[in-house]
Order: structure tokens, then C-alpha cells, then sequence
């Protein structure tokens, strides 16, 4: 009997330690899952600053956030706002094209939101003058249109935080940290279309107040009626690239992506990215390409727009002289993480983001794409300070899209699947199906060395 008790025991206590460790699997498990998991309630329950979750890290079974402190200042109330306007000593009037010219022999017979602007007209908007007239969206009768309440109420905003949700992509996040100087200061203004502004109110509290204004928290929405492009990740670019078209008043504008939650109080951030270094316009640099070229064919592997689209988009932009980023540029990337834009609406910054949009517009809408070839084309007259990607990752906590993202056209491989097929966008990237003024077959792209894994 003692034989069989001792045995039994013994077993008994194996069993219990197998079953124990496979509780301790399961647990780790969970936790690996429900901190890479897209479902925000799970990915909210996820404490990325455990213990546990640093020793997964360290074991390379999560990734850990790439962080690092900010030195901004400790008390928004102390903070000196500048007074008046950084002068312009280049461009001294910006105007913009508002009517479309519809070529003879182009098959649209609306206008386009971005319009129908020619290679020559492209060419000349980067000819810097003292007073300039350029493309810059909002064409009549192109789309993207406000209702009166919400341009009545914009007209007060001289400083703003703006963000954009398109085609039911995420739920506003509430920023936290803000002081009451800043809530007083700041309009908080979140564009919505009509299929987020059903999504919110389906999944959200939206409260309208006496005027027929529409919040969402500290979010007033703005509604942009008839969507100028088919593709919702172009439509985002409307708010985010030309703001000041959007917000004409504005002074100084914080823009961070729909899935962003801000932790830093705005005027913190105006003090830390502009004014303590007398900036006008900041950016965080990528978190792994400086060539844009490496991250054209990130988003080719990625299957971020059609491939031979993304390639023509990038010979062009060869054949015109945009070399691959070197330690030899005067630039620290070619690439931003384009998921926060901190900038004074100057001119020269307002023409920027005019000349960084007409591209979007005419191309793909990959935006990072875009925005060295545009500062390469400007050259010195476009000044901007491009942060560190960690201090970024200090500025917000990320959080997952409601769904994921995809359209037919990201996964065209070749030209011909976009032939007689509803695959090509009928309102935006038509520069690429619109014959370029030179010989691109001989453009042979450069090389690509992958830097990082990204992808």
C-alpha cells in the first residue's frame, strides 16, 4: 500500500505540474495574442510595460514600442506663444487655381477635386515667385464639401488639432494630458465622411449640440460630403496634407492619423517642434527607409497600391533628377512617418503642402513617396526639422484599425490587369495614365538594398 500511495503520489504531482505549465503556456500565449491582436478591447487589455511583456520581448515574441523621452516642457501654462506671423521672404502671396480646365481629349467630363493639372503647369508651381498661383484641391464642383454649420464654427480656429477618419476605419481615441489652457486654446477637429459619421454613431456616442455641431468627446466632427476620390486612404489626405485649405484660419496645426491617441498636451508640442527651435514645419523621420525607394518597394511588398503603378510613380521622379537618399544630402531621411504633421501655416508651407497634395493627387497615394521629392524640388526654400522616430512613439499610443484596409487595386501585379477593368481609380492618379512628356522605358530604377525587415 505505501508502494502504491508513494507512486500514485508521485504521479499526482507530475500531472499537477504538467497541467500548471500548461496554464503558465496558455496565459503567455493569451498575452502574445491579445498584444498583437487588431480587436482594440483585447489590445487594450495588453500592458506593454510588464514584466511580462518585456521578457517576451526580450525572448523576440512581441515587439516592443520604440520609444524614447521627450524633452518638452513640464507646464503648459508657462508656455510663451509667439506673437504674430513668421514673415515669408520668398513667397509672398499664394493663390489658388479654383475653376478646372478639362482638356479636349481627356474623357472626364466633371471636374476633378484636384484637377486636371498638366505637366506643364506641375512643372511650373515648383518655380518658386513672390506671388504664386497653384493647384491645391478644392476645384468646383470636385467634392469634399462642409456644411455650413461646420464652416461657421472653424472660422474661430487659430490653433488646431486635426485628424481624419474615412470609410469606417477606426473610432476617435480622446487625447489625455490636456491642459485647460489647451482645451480653451485648441479645436480639437476630427473629418469624418458619411460612412465613418454612421459607423461612430453605431458603435459611439455622438451628441449634438443647440447649433448642429457634432462631438464625439473633445472631437467636434467635421463632415466632408460627396468624397472627391474612390480610394478612402486618398480621401485622408485631403484633411491631413492641405489643412489650411480645409481650416483657412488657422494659425498653427497639429495633424495626427485616425488611429492615434495623444498623450502630450498640443501646446507642449508646438513649444518643443517649433517654437524652441524656430521651425515652422516638423515631421518625424521614418522608422526604417530614408530612400524612397526602399520604402516604394516596401509598399510594393506590402501590397500597399497596384506594383507597376508604384514603379512608374518612381521613375518619374528618377528620370527627374531624385537621387536615392545618401549621408551626402542635407537631409536627414527622404521619408517621414507621415502619421503626425506639426507646422505654422506659412506660405512657403502652405505652398508645400499644395505641392505635396498635387502629387498624391496625380500618383499614388502613398504619401511618403511624395514628400522628399517635393522638398528636393523646393530646395532650400523649404526648411524643416525632421525629429527622431522614437520621440513619435512618445507622442501617442497607436492603436489598431477597427478592420483592415484593402482595395482591388493594391493587388495588381501587372499593367494589363488595370486595362478594361474597374480596378484604375476614375478621379486620382491619373498623371499615371496620362502620357509623360519624355521616354521612361529606358529608366532603369536603383538598386534596392533592404535596410530592415519592415515589411
Amino acid at each position: 500500500m505505501k508502494i502504491v500511495w508513494k507512486k500514485g503520489f508521485v504521479r499526482l504531482v507530475l500531472v499537477g505540474g504538467i497541467l500548471w505549465m500548461l496554464l503558465i503556456l496558455i496565459a503567455l500565449l493569451f498575452h502574445i495574442w491579445s498584444c498583437q491582436s487588431s480587436v482594440s478591447f483585447l489590445s487594450a487589455m495588453c500592458n506593454k510595460e510588464s514584466k511580462v511583456y518585456t521578457m517576451l520581448d526580450t525572448m523576440g515574441l512581441v515587439t516592443k514600442p520604440h520609444r524614447c523621452p521627450i524633452p518638452v516642457s513640464n507646464n503648459p501654462d508657462k508656455i510663451v506663444i509667439p506673437t504674430g506671423r513668421t514673415s515669408d521672404k520668398i513667397v509672398k502671396k499664394l493663390l489658388y487655381v479654383t475653376e478646372d480646365e478639362i482638356p479636349n481629349n481627356s474623357s472626364q467630363s466633371s471636374p476633378l477635386f484636384g484637377g486636371h493639372l498638366s505637366w506643364k503647369q506641375r512643372e511650373e508651381s515648383f518655380k518658386l515667385k513672390s506671388n504664386m498661383k497653384v493647384h491645391c484641391g478644392f476645384i468646383q464642383g470636385g467634392g469634399a464639401e462642409m456644411d455650413p454649420v461646420d464652416i461657421k464654427y472653424v472660422k474661430k480656429c487659430q490653433f488646431v488639432v486635426a485628424s481624419g477618419i474615412f470609410d469606417g476605419y477606426d473610432l476617435p481615441h480622446q487625447p489625455s494630458n490636456i491642459s485647460i489652457r489647451s482645451k480653451k486654446l485648441f479645436c480639437f477637429l476630427m473629418v469624418v465622411d458619411e460612412v465613418s459619421l454612421k459607423f461612430m454613431r453605431e458603435n459611439g456616442t455622438v451628441k449634438e449640440d443647440n447649433a448642429g455641431g457634432k462631438w464625439v468627446g473633445i472631437w467636434r466632427l467635421v463632415l466632408l460630403k460627396n468624397q472627391p476620390y474612390d480610394e478612402p486612404r486618398r480621401n485622408g489626405k485631403v484633411p491631413k496634407i492641405i489643412t489650411h485649405r480645409l481650416f483657412p484660419q488657422a494659425q498653427y496645426s497639429i495633424w495626427i492619423d485616425g488611429k492615434m491617441e495623444l498623450i502630450v498636451d498640443p501646446l507642449l508640442i508646438l513649444e518643443r517642434y517649433l517654437w524652441r527651435g524656430k521651425h515652422t514645419f516638423a515631421i518625424a523621420q521614418h522608422k526604417h527607409h530614408r530612400s524612397i525607394y526602399e520604402e516604394a518597394d516596401a509598399n510594393k511588398r506590402r501590397k500597399r497600391y497596384a506594383r507597376p503603378l508604384i514603379d512608374l510613380h518612381m521613375k518619374i521622379y528618377y528620370y527627374e533628377g531624385m537621387k536615392p537618399w545618401s549621408s551626402n544630402k542635407n537631409t536627414i531621411s527622404d521619408v517621414p512617418e507621415g502619421a503626425i504633421i506639426i507646422r505654422e501655416h506659412t506660405a512657403v508651407n502652405n505652398l508645400f503642402s499644395c505641392l505635396w497634395f498635387n502629387e498624391v493627387h496625380l500618383f499614388t497615394p502613398r504619401d511618403q513617396l511624395s514628400f522628399g521629392y517635393v522638398a528636393y524640388r523646393l530646395g532650400d526654400a523649404f526648411k524643416f526639422f525632421m525629429f527622431p522616430n522614437c520621440e513619435y512613439n512618445s507622442l501617442f499610443v497607436l492603436h489598431p484599425h477597427t478592420r483592415e484596409h484593402s482595395s482591388p487595386i493594391e493587388w495588381v501585379k501587372k499593367i494589363d490587369e488595370l486595362k478594361d477593368s474597374n480596378l484604375k481609380e476614375s478621379r486620382g492618379g491619373l498623371g499615371l495614365f496620362t502620357p509623360y512628356p519624355a521616354d521612361l522605358n529606358s529608366v532603369v530604377l536603383p538598386q534596392i538594398t533592404r535596410t530592415s525587415k519592415a515589411g
